[in-house]
C-alpha cells in the first residue's frame, strides 16, 4: 500500500483551506523569480477600495484572474500577480467623516486636517488587512511580498513624478472652467464619475422683455433659478424667425439687468422657441459659447448648491427651495408664459447620489487630446484587445468624445497636489518634492490644499506598482502586463487612463489584452444592493459551502462581458461537485497500491482505458483552447462534464471489475490509468478549485510537493485512440439506451435480463464487452449476431431497442412477471372503460351539451380520445401475454 495522505470519509473544506493556503504562502509558490528566465505572465489586481469588504463583484473579479494565475503559473511562466488596494478618495473620506459624525458629533473641520487624515489612515489599516484576509480566504494567489497601495511611498512618487513631468510639457494646467460639482461631497467630479438617470421635470417658458420696444422673446429652462447667471440670449443666425434680433438687448426678469442678443450656430433652428438663454457660469454649453462671445461668467450658487450675494433677494435658498419661490414670482409679474413637462437626463455625483451641479471653479485639469490620441491608435491597430472586442466601441466612444480631465478634488484624503504657491511674490511653483521656500523670492510658501482625483493614481497602477519611477528589476521583466481582468462599469473611469499613461509615461502598453466581465446579480437579474437587502457576503457563502464552491459557482456559466446570476442552486450545485468529486477520489484511493502513475504501453491497455485516455485527451484540448480565449464558462463546464459523467458515472464503473481482481496485471493497469486520468482532472480543475484539488492530489501518487506547482495536461499524439473511443461509444451508447428501456418499464435494476444483441460490429460487442453489460446493463447473458432467426428473438416477443450500431432485444419473459404485469393491465382496462363510460354519458346529456361552453365540450371529447387510443394499447398488451 501506498504511504500518501488518506482522505476523510466527508468532505469539509473547513478542515484543509487555511491549513493549504498557508502552506502555499510558506514555500512562496506566489512569489516568482524575477531572475527566472522563462517567458512572463503579469496581472495587477484592479486594487479594491478601503472603504470596507469585499463584495461578490469583488469575488467575481478576483476569481477570474487567480484562474487565469494558476493557469498560466501551471504551463510554466514565470507568473506575478500584484495585489495592492486603492485609497479612494472620496468614498473613503466619506465613510470616515460619516463614521465621526455618528460616534462622536464631530466634523472632520473640528479635528483639523492633520488629524482628520491620521484617523484615515486607521481606517486604511483596518479595511486593508480586511480585504487582505478576505483575498486569502477566496484562495487568491497573489505575490503579498509585493502588496501595494495607492498612497504608499513608492506609489506617491510616481503621482508625482507623473504630475510634474505632464505640467513640464504643457499638459496639466490650472484654469478657470465649468466642472462637474458635487454639493453634498463638496469637490470637482470628472466627466466620467457623473452617471446620468432619467428624472421627471419641466420646461419653463419665460419671457425676456426686449429693450425699446413692446416685444418679447421666449425661453425655455428647465433650470430657472440659473437665470440670476444670465449674461446673453443666443438666436441661430441663419434662423429667419429670430435672427433680426441679433444686437438687441433684452431685460433678465426679476434681476432686471440688461443682456445683449447674440448670434452663435449652436442654437439649434427649429429646436424649442428658437431663443436661447447663455449662462456662462452654469452650463458647460453656454460656456463655450461665453467663452467665443468674451461673455461675463457670473456664479449665482455656492459649493453647498445654495444661492449667493447674485441671486439677490433668493439669497441663502437651496437651489431647489429657490426655483419654487423664483417661478412663483415671475408667474406674479407675468413674465411665465407656459409649463411643460419634461422628462431629461440628469447628472448625478457617482458616489452620493446627489445631482450635481455644473459651474465655473478654478480647478488643475490634464490636457487630453494629446494623450488621448495614442492611447486610440493601440487598441485600433490591435495592440491591445478588448474580450469581448464589442466593448471597444464603449472605449472608442469615451476616447473619441473626451474633455479635458479635471483632476482636482476638494477633499483632504488623497495626493496632495504638488504646486506651492508664495504669497510674497505670488510664484507659484509645481515640484516632486515639498519645498518650504519660494525658489524665486525665498518667501515663504503654502501648498495647494486640494488632492488629485483618485483615479490619477489608479491610472499608473501597472507600472507604479513595479517601482517605476526607477527602472527597477520587476518592470523590465514584467512590464507590459500580460492581461487586465474588470469589469465593464470601469472602462472610462479606469481602462482608458491607464492606456494613455502607459503609453505617455513608459512608451508601451500596459497590457495586452482587456478580459471584461459583467456584474453579479441575484437570483432575479437584480443588481445587487443594500437598498434591496439582496447582496450576499462572500465570506459567509465560504464558511458554510467553502472558497472552492464559490469559485465554481462564479466561474460556472461565465462568458466574458456578460452579467451573472448568482443563487442558492448555483452554490449548491457547486458543492455536490466538490462532493462527487471527492467520493469519487476515496474510492480510486481506496484501490490504489501504486507508489508512482505510469501509463502502460498501448498493447497493454484495456479498451475502456483507451476510450477514457482519448475523452480525457480531447477534454485537454478543449480546456486549453477556452482559456486561451478566457471562455472561463466553457472550460469549466467541459471539465465538469467529464469528471461527472464520463469518468466517475462511467469509467469508475467500467474499471470496477479490475479494481477488484487484486494483485493481476489487468488491476495494476487500470489502477495507473485511473490515477493518472483522475490526477489529470485535479490540474485542469486546479485553477477553478484550488484547494479540493491539492488535498485530493496530496493524497494520490504525485511527482510536485504541490499541485500548483506541477504542469498543467498537454494535449498528447500518444494518448489519441480514436478508433477504440469509437467502438466504447458503441457499447456504451447500447448500454444507455437498455438502461433508459428499463427505466421507462420499471424493470428494477437488479431484475437480470438475457441481452441479444443483433449488430454487423460482432467484433466489438463480442465476449469482451460481456463484462460490462453484465454490470452495467443487468444482463445475465450476452448473446450476438449479425442475424437472429425470429423464432428465437423478434419484436413480439421482445423488447426491441435500436441504436446507431446494433439493435437489442430484452425477452419479455426477462424483463417482466407475466402475471403481475397482465393484473396490472387489467386494472388499467378497467379504470379506463369507466373514465370512457363517464365521459360518454355525459356527452350524451343534452343538457350539458347544450350549456356548457364549446371548449369545455372539446375538452371532454379529447380525453374521451385519449382514453380510448390508451384501452387499444393495454388490449393489445394484454394480448400479447395471451
Amino acid at each position: 500500500m501506498n504511504s500518501y495522505n488518506e482522505l476523510p470519509k466527508t468532505y469539509s473544506p473547513s478542515e484543509f483551506e487555511d491549513r493549504i493556503y498557508q502552506n502555499w504562502c510558506d514555500k512562496g509558490y506566489f512569489t516568482p523569480d524575477v531572475k527566472n528566465e522563462n517567458p512572463a505572465f503579469s496581472v495587477v489586481i484592479p486594487p479594491p477600495n478601503v472603504t470596507g469588504q469585499l463584495h461578490m463583484g469583488h469575488a467575481l473579479d478576483e476569481t477570474l484572474q487567480d484562474i487565469l494565475v494558476r493557469y498560466k503559473r501551471m504551463q510554466g511562466y514565470n507568473t506575478l500577480w500584484v495585489p495592492g488596494t486603492d485609497h479612494a478618495g472620496i468614498a473613503t473620506q466619506i465613510k470616515v467623516e460619516e463614521r465621526l459624525r455618528v460616534d462622536e458629533g464631530l466634523t472632520r473641520y473640528d479635528l483639523g486636517r492633520e488629524k482628520f487624515l491620521e484617523r484615515v489612515w486607521g481606517w486604511k489599516d483596518t479595511y486593508e488587512a480586511r480585504i487582505t484576509s478576505q483575498l486569502k480566504k477566496l484562495g487568491a494567489s497573489c505575490d503579498w511580498s509585493r502588496q501595494r497601495f495607492t498612497m504608499d511611498e513608492g506609489c506617491s512618487k510616481a503621482v508625482r513624478e507623473v504630475f510634474v513631468n505632464l505640467y513640464d510639457k504643457g499638459l496639466i494646467y490650472r484654469g478657470y472652467r465649468i466642472i462637474n460639482w458635487c454639493p453634498r461631497c463638496l469637490t470637482a467630479l470628472s466627466d466620467a464619475e457623473v452617471e446620468y438617470k432619467d428624472q421627471p421635470g419641466f420646461f419653463w417658458h419665460i419671457k425676456y422683455p426686449i429693450i425699446g420696444e413692446d416685444g418679447y422673446v421666449e425661453v425655455a429652462t428647465t433650470r430657472p433659478e440659473t437665470m440670476f447667471g444670465d449674461t446673453a440670449v443666443a438666436v441661430n443666425p441663419e434662423d429667419e424667425k429670430t435672427k433680426h434680433l441679433i444686437g438687441k438687448k433684452v431685460l433678465l426678469p426679476i434681476v432686471n439687468r440688461e443682456i445683449p442678443v447674440i448670434a452663435d450656430d449652436y442654437v439649434e433652428i427649429g429646436f424649442g422657441t428658437g431663443c436661447v438663454k447663455i449662462t456662462p457660469a452654469h452650463d458647460p454649453n453656454d460656456f463655450m459659447v461665453g467663452q467665443r462671445h468674451n461673455l461675463e461668467q457670473i456664479k449665482v450658487m455656492n459649493d453647498d448648491a445654495t444661492m449667493n450675494s447674485g441671486a439677490g433677494k433668493y439669497e441663502g435658498m437651496d437651489r431647489y427651495e429657490c426655483r419654487k419661490a423664483l417661478v412663483a414670482d415671475l408667474e406674479a409679474e407675468g413674465y411665465l408664459v407656459k409649463v411643460e413637462p419634461h422628462d431629461h437626463n440628469v447628472g448625478v455625483c457617482y458616489r452620493c447620489g446627489t445631482t450635481v451641479e455644473p459651474l465655473t471653479s478654478d480647478q488643475w485639469f490634464v490636457k487630453m487630446k494629446p494623450l488621448a490620441e495614442p492611447a486610440i491608435e493601440a487598441v485600433e491597430n490591435g495592440s491591445i484587445n478588448f474580450v469581448p472586442e464589442r466593448f471597444s466601441k464603449n472605449y472608442f466612444n469615451w476616447m473619441n468624445n473626451i474633455l479635458d480631465w479635471c483632476i482636482s478634488r476638494q477633499l483632504w484624503w488623497g495626493h496632495r497636489i504638488p504646486a506651492f504657491y508664495c504669497d510674497e511674490c505670488g510664484e507659484m511653483t509645481v515640484s516632486k518634492t515639498d519645498i518650504t521656500t519660494c525658489p524665486k523670492c525665498g518667501g515663504a510658501v503654502r501648498q495647494d490644499p486640494d488632492v488629485l482625483d483618485t483615479w490619477f493614481s489608479s491610472a499608473l497602477w501597472p507600472f507604479s506598482t513595479m517601482g517605476w519611477p526607477e527602472v527597477t528589476e520587476d518592470l523590465k521583466k514584467y512590464y507590459p502586463t500580460s492581461v487586465l481582468v474588470t469589469g465593464y462599469d470601469i472602462i472610462t473611469f479606469w481602462v482608458s487612463r491607464m492606456i494613455f499613461s502607459g503609453l505617455e509615461h513608459m512608451g508601451e502598453k500596459p497590457f495586452s489584452t482587456v478580459f471584461i466581465h459583467g456584474l453579479v446579480r441575484d437570483a432575479q437579474g437584480r443588481k445587487m444592493s443594500k437598498s434591496l437587502g439582496n447582496g450576499i457576503d462572500p465570506l459567509e457563502v465560504i464558511k458554510t459551502y467553502g472558497a472552492d464552491a464559490l469559485r465554481f459557482a462564479l466561474a460556472t456559466g461565465n462568458s466574458p462581458g456578460n452579467d451573472m446570476r448568482f443563487s442558492d442552486e448555483k452554490i449548491e450545485a457547486a458543492r455536490n461537485f466538490a462532493n462527487k468529486l471527492w467520493n469519487a477520489s476515496r474510492f480510486v484511493r481506496m484501490n490504489l497500491t501504486i507508489d508512482e502513475i505510469k501509463i502502460p504501453s498501448a498493447d497493454k491497455l484495456a479498451l475502456e482505458d483507451k476510450w477514457i485516455l482519448n475523452e480525457y485527451n480531447k477534454l485537454v484540448e478543449n480546456v486549453v483552447g477556452a482559456l486561451d480565449k478566457f471562455e472561463v464558462g466553457v472550460a469549466l463546464s467541459a471539465i465538469y462534464d467529464f469528471a461527472w459523467d464520463i469518468f466517475c458515472d462511467w469509467y469508475i464503473e467500467l474499471a470496477k471489475a479490475r479494481l477488484n481482481d487484486k494483485e493481476t496485471e489487468a488491476n495494476l493497469i487500470c489502477q495507473n490509468v485511473i490515477a493518472y486520468v483522475l490526477t489529470g482532472i485535479l490540474k485542469l480543475l486546479h485553477p477553478f478549485m484550488p484547494f479540493i484539488t491539492e488535498e485530493i492530489y496530496q493524497s494520490l501518487p504525485h511527482e510536485c510537493e504541490s499541485i500548483m506547482i506541477s504542469d498543467y495536461p498537454v494535449y498528447s499524439d500518444a494518448l489519441c485512440f480514436t478508433q477504440q473511443a469509437d467502438e466504447m461509444g458503441k457499447i456504451i451508447d447500447a448500454i444507455k439506451a437498455i438502461r433508459t428501456r428499463r427505466s421507462e418499464m420499471n424493470v428494477a435494476p437488479s431484475r437480470k435480463a438475457k441481452v441479444y444483441i443483433e449488430t454487423r460490429y460482432e467484433n466489438i460487442f463480442g465476449e469482451q464487452s460481456a463484462v460490462f453489460f453484465s454490470r452495467l446493463a443487468s444482463a445475465s447473458e450476452v448473446v450476438v449476431a449479425d442475424k437472429f432467426d425470429e423464432a428465437e428473438v423478434s419484436a413480439d416477443n421482445a423488447v426491441q431497442i435500436i441504436t446507431d450500431a446494433c439493435t437489442v432485444y430484452l425477452p419479455l419473459s426477462d424483463i417482466i412477471d407475466f402475471e403481475k404485469e397482465k393484473a396490472r393491465l387489467q386494472g388499467e382496462e378497467k379504470k379506463l372503460l369507466g373514465e370512457i363510460e363517464r365521459i360518454e354519458k355525459k356527452l350524451a346529456n343534452e343538457g350539458f351539451v347544450s350549456k356548457a361552453p364549446a371548449a369545455v365540450i372539446d375538452g371532454e371529447r379529447a380525453k374521451l380520445a385519449k382514453y380510448t387510443e390508451n384501452l387499444e394499447g393495454v388490449r393489445s398488451a394484454l394480448a400479447k401475454l395471451g
